[in-house]
């Protein structure tokens, strides 16, 4: 399988299981069979659904202090936080090549003794592609992850698409967002744990500023999927920690949704994409180009990589 003119993309909407990785690992594979039978030529995970974006939690931390049950909990997640290259990996590079489709998996990073929100992307052909690490972890997430670097404004060409991809509030950084359009993003990968309708404004924003295809996908849980033990050692309660309600989707380059958003429940969303439309689209706007003005604007990018072909 390979992306053409039309790809066809699923986007996967459900629940981790929760500071566990080999289980939420398992769960995967079952998701990705499940996604296959449409024939996609990409499926797409939330942002660091292995082991679970770990919602209203702040590892014991307060300023100025830190407590001794926020480090036992920080070490769960720590240990149950995937290594790249690692086991896990091998996994899903495996099944990537046993589907032919690509895969864009959302986990949370462990490298020596810090931790990164990444999101990776597979190839049937070559295995792992593609890392991109979270440049600018959002306020208490901030004690959980730390910063990706320029090298991690990846962007890769799959026959006529180019992929690229940033996670969750970093889609708030415009200069981020102008290093995508930079390099031609015509599908531009927005995995998430936002689930408000404010959210989805900014999507519909995104397609239309970089007249590009946007994929928002989101974790859906309820708040009976966290473990008790997690919910103890936050010294909340489960209604406290509250779930996600979803809101995965869609829209065209024109701002328009295509599928979703789906809200309340778990789900797989599928659908073909006509490249032609960003083309279509770009009549009237091009952020990197003729709606461009390099004689007032010039923009520096540090470390981008180039474009990588697959």
């Amino acid at each position: 399988m390979s992306f053409a003119e039309k790809p066809r993309i699923a986007l996967v909407q459900d629940s981790p299981v929760f500071f566990n990785a080999g289980k939420t690992t398992d769960k995967c594979l079952e998701l990705i069979g499940r996604a296959s039978s449409s024939k996609p030529d990409l499926i797409v995970f939330p942002e660091s659904f292995i082991p679970g974006y770990p919602r209203h939690m702040i590892f014991g931390s307060r300023i100025g202090s830190r407590s001794s049950e926020g480090r036992e909990l920080w070490k769960e997640y720590y240990n149950n936080s995937i290594s790249v290259p690692g086991p896990e990996v091998k996994i899903f590079e495996d099944i990537s090549k046993k589907t032919g489709a690509y895969i864009s998996m959302g986990i949370t990073e462990r490298d020596n003794k810090s931790l990164y929100c990444t999101q990776l992307l597979f190839s049937p052909r070559n295995g792992l592609i593609s890392k991109h690490r979270k440049i600018k972890p959002t306020a208490a997430e901030r004690i959980v992850w730390a910063e990706g670097s320029g090298r991690d404004l990846a962007t890769q060409k799959i026959a006529n698409t180019i992929i690229g991809t940033l996670i969750c509030w970093e889609n708030y950084m415009p200069l981020a967002r102008m290093s995508m359009y930079l390099k031609g993003v015509n599908l531009y990968l927005a995995p998430t744990a936002d689930y408000r309708e404010s959210w989805q404004t900014s999507l519909r924003h995104i397609a239309l500023e970089g007249r590009c295809f946007v994929i928002g996908v989101n974790q859906y849980t309820g708040i009976d999927e966290y473990p008790g033990h997690i919910t103890e050692s936050c010294g909340l309660s489960k209604k406290d920690l509250g779930g996600s309600r979803g809101g995965s989707c869609i829209i065209s380059p024109m701002g328009e949704y295509i599928a979703g958003p789906l809200w309340d429940e778990p789900g797989i969303i599928c659908a073909e994409l006509d490249l032609g439309m960003v083309t279509g689209a770009s009549l009237d706007f091009d952020a990197a180009g003729h709606y461009n003005r390099p004689d007032i604007f010039d923009i520096k990018i540090n470390d981008q990589p180039e474009t990588l072909v697959d």
